[in-house]
């Protein structure tokens, strides 16, 4: 990119992009998406339609299933949609499956997981360069930020995606080789556990959208740090709920309180319930499925505020650990699964009985929103405060 361009709309104008479509993006504050869309394959533009695409790939119309597996639509047939760079990658996803290198239905599946990810990977990123354009002046010669974003900062992205994928294919290799070894007594098995974030509905009726965003932004950050530094793996956020993996029962319990406790020492946040169950799971796409993850799905759903309740399994491995005092709960029915023994869990030390949930989240009700306004503030939001 020219570094003599300093605005958007010169750079705009230099893409070829009418007058006109520049002046209605200005109106409409879209100017750094409409330089995004030019930019992507500014070198490589739209010039053939599906059909033609299905016949140069070799695909035929499974070119089409892989193009929908990636999570788009269909252009309309006379529509000039497709570039080089889509042809050259369905004809790489040709000569694939033409050596046997791989069956079609494993690429269509990576295809769906891969176009999943990068879908919430871009529109993250989209949402991010939206708010830094609305609150960045331009520098003292006149350049705006955003410019430079588009010179240093796309071009980055694919590197930090290639980085991030080999870092991630490799540990995902070890932790398949450690369970394929057997190394340890639970090494065959895997903790599942899910944090639920308590009042979150009643909460986001209560505060406006920056407020609520700040909220979520928090929430996941916590839960990434603690899961992430305590050895387990953040497997996806549910809305208001995060679900996370660890081999061990041990680790498990030890995620689950850190979240607890963190949690509930957050003024702006409110107590997470938090649901643990060990055993067997089978691991597809990134996820998670079987009875121990139902069982801690269901486990969470029940769980007081602010308390870790976990399954007997887990209680079994643990019941004689010095660091834990655990609490026998009456039998549960639990849907689809029957009923179970269950188990409350704190530190040695930590009293069972805390504040009630009630007069807690009476307490905490304006407390929140008035913590979420002050950090908000910090980091230069620009949300109203709630009247």
């Amino acid at each position: 990119m020219n570094t003599r361009f300093r605005t958007l709309r010169e750079l705009l104008a230099a893409l070829g992009v009418p007058g006109d479509e520049i002046e209605r993006a200005e109106a409409d504050g879209t100017l750094g998406l409409l330089a995004i869309d030019h930019m992507i394959f500014a070198d490589d533009p739209a010039r053939y339609t599906q059909a033609q695409v299905e016949e140069m790939s070799g695909l035929g119309p499974d070119a089409r299933r892989f193009w929908r597996a990636l999570g788009f639509g269909d252009p309309t047939p006379d529509e000039e949609f497709f570039n080089d760079v889509d042809v050259e990658m369905l004809q790489l996803v040709e000569q694939l499956l033409r050596l046997h290198l791989i069956d079609k239905d494993v690429a269509l599946q990576m295809t769906r997981v891969i176009g999943s990810s990068i879908s919430r990977i871009a529109s993250a990123q989209i949402e991010a360069i939206e708010t830094e354009i609305d609150q960045e002046p331009a520098f003292d010669d006149g350049t705006e930020p955003a410019v430079l974003r588009a010179r240093f900062l796309l071009p980055a992205v694919p590197r930090i995606l290639d980085y991030t994928w080999r870092r991630h294919l490799q540990v995902a290799a070890r932790r398949r080789m450690v369970r394929e070894a057997g190394a340890g007594p639970e090494s065959t098995t895997v903790t599942v556990g899910f944090a639920d974030l308590v009042g979150f509905t009643a909460l986001s009726q209560q505060v406006d959208s920056h407020e609520l965003a700040a909220v979520v932004d928090r929430f996941e950050a916590t839960a990434y740090d603690i899961v992430g530094g305590l050895g387990g793996r953040v497997l996806k956020m549910i809305g208001d709920e995060v679900m996370f993996a660890v081999d061990g029962a041990g680790a498990g319990v030890e995620i689950a309180l850190s979240l607890s406790e963190a949690y509930h020492d957050d003024e702006a946040l409110s107590d997470v319930r938090v649901g643990l169950a060990c055993g067997p799971a089978l691991e597809r796409e990134g996820d998670l499925f079987g009875p121990t993850v139902n069982m801690a799905s269901r486990i969470v759903s029940i769980a007081y505020p602010g308390s870790v309740v976990v399954s007997g399994d887990v209680h079994d491995v643990l019941d004689d650990h010095p660091g834990l005092r655990w609490k026998s709960l009456r039998t549960r029915y639990l849907k689809d699964i029957g009923r179970v023994q269950l188990w409350a869990v704190r530190r040695h030390g930590d009293d069972f009985e805390r504040e009630g949930p009630l007069e807690r989240a009476r307490r905490r009700r304006s407390a929140i929103r008035d913590k979420v306004a002050d950090m908000l503030d910090r980091q230069g939001g620009n949300g109203d405060d709630p009247e």
